[in-house]
């Protein structure tokens, strides 16, 4: 049969869609993994959730005869979250989809290579902004000289990323924005772009593409100290503040143990998913075998294997910050969306359209979505953790 784009439009629709659909969902890392998804309390573009903080207060004690407790209800709090736009698009040129006119076989390899780009870009990002604060800052600059970029980290960056540099202010310099990716020195935490950029110094950020301050809401915006939450101030609402240990130096048990009994205490929460850095997870494995304790693993949904502490998985991320350990009860993380994974439809009901004046064809995948963690105080982290 002859290779068309009416066969690869349907190609995308029923083959590919589910199997995108399900790498994204449940391969992207373990923590995604463990987080329940669903349409719930998704009103238009928002998400409305109910959060209920503290405790009933009608309860109390008195005389046979006396006067029973007043019935006071829940505290309840609004969360609001505008839903987040995530997209990713996959190219193929007219060429190449005439040059496999008469060879299935050719173009079914050709959609698969676009596809597994697609997953393998998508997933690096998702797992990414799993940890971020929404607004997809990747890395500060330290310096610029000679057209090599110093960055603070490059963790969050892979060549072939696509990249503006803002002001520390957010303001996108004009002579800097959609600037490729072309080279990474981890060592050194260097990069090189594809042209030559200006007016870029040091304190400005890099970000993705348009991706500014449109990023899903993760676990750094949970555990910054100030600011807002879901719309609501953490200055005036303690109950959104999580535990936080900083400086902890050398990794304990008794440092772990009281995190997790100080969330329980505090706010009747059980851990049940640590993720930490590779370094961390080092520390971790050194400290048990220090103590002649057996390692113990687990195996996660997704087919993920962890290290046990006590029964709780114990999972290292590639995003997860220098020195981290995050103490977390997944039940209390929800991912709101307004669909699952789509691909965008033309009028005609198509997904391959082509890109006005030039010969190729796109298709973009898109979700709806955003993070919400119904208990933030019943979350922890500790940070300042020596690496091995």
């Amino acid at each position: 049969m002859a290779v068309t784009l009416t066969n690869a439009d349907k190609a995308l629709k029923s083959f590919y869609l589910d199997v995108v659909a399900e790498q994204l969902n449940y391969k992207t890392n373990p923590l995604l993994s463990a987080i329940k998804q669903t349409t719930d309390d998704v009103w238009g573009k928002e998400v409305r959730k109910l959060a209920i903080y503290g405790m009933n207060g009608g309860i109390g004690a008195g005389t046979e005869d006396g006067e029973l407790p007043d019935a006071v209800g829940n505290n309840y709090e609004q969360f609001v979250v505008t839903l987040k736009n995530l997209y990713g698009t996959i190219e193929i040129s007219d060429k190449a989809v005439r040059a496999s006119e008469n060879n299935s076989g050719a173009f079914v390899s050709l959609l698969n290579a676009e596809m597994e780009g697609l997953l393998k870009a998508s997933s690096f990002n998702f797992g990414r902004m799993l940890f971020g604060d929404g607004s997809g800052t990747l890395a500060v600059v330290s310096k610029v000289e000679n057209g090599v970029i110093t960055l603070d980290s490059v963790k969050n960056l892979m060549e072939g990323m696509v990249v503006d540099f803002r002001t520390a202010d957010g303001e996108v310099i004009s002579s800097a924005s959609q600037k490729r990716i072309i080279a990474i020195d981890r060592l050194n935490k260097t990069i090189s772009v594809a042209s030559s950029i200006s007016n870029v110094d040091a304190g400005a950020i890099v970000t993705i593409q348009g991706s500014y301050n449109n990023e899903i809401t993760g676990l750094k915006a949970i555990f910054n100290e100030e600011g807002n939450l879901y719309g609501l101030n953490k200055a005036t609402h303690s109950w959104l503040k999580p535990y936080v240990k900083k400086n902890a130096g050398a990794i304990t048990e008794q440092t772990i143990q009281m995190a997790l009994d100080t969330i329980e205490e505090n706010a009747g929460s059980t851990v049940n998913f640590i993720v930490c850095s590779w370094g961390v997870r080092r520390a971790i494995q050194n400290l048990f075998a220090k103590n002649k304790r057996f390692i113990d693993t687990l195996e996660l949904a997704g087919g993920y294997k962890a290290l046990s502490y006590n029964g709780i998985p114990i999972v290292a991320d590639r995003f997860c910050p220098e020195g981290t350990m995050y103490l977390l009860n997944t039940n209390d993380f929800t991912l709101h969306q307004l669909c699952d994974w789509q691909w965008l439809e033309g009028e005609d009901g198509k997904v391959l359209k082509q890109v006005a004046g030039k010969p190729v064809y796109t298709a973009t995948l898109v979700k709806y979505a955003d993070l919400i963690c119904a208990r933030p105080n019943g979350q922890g982290m500790i940070s300042g953790i020596t690496e091995e």
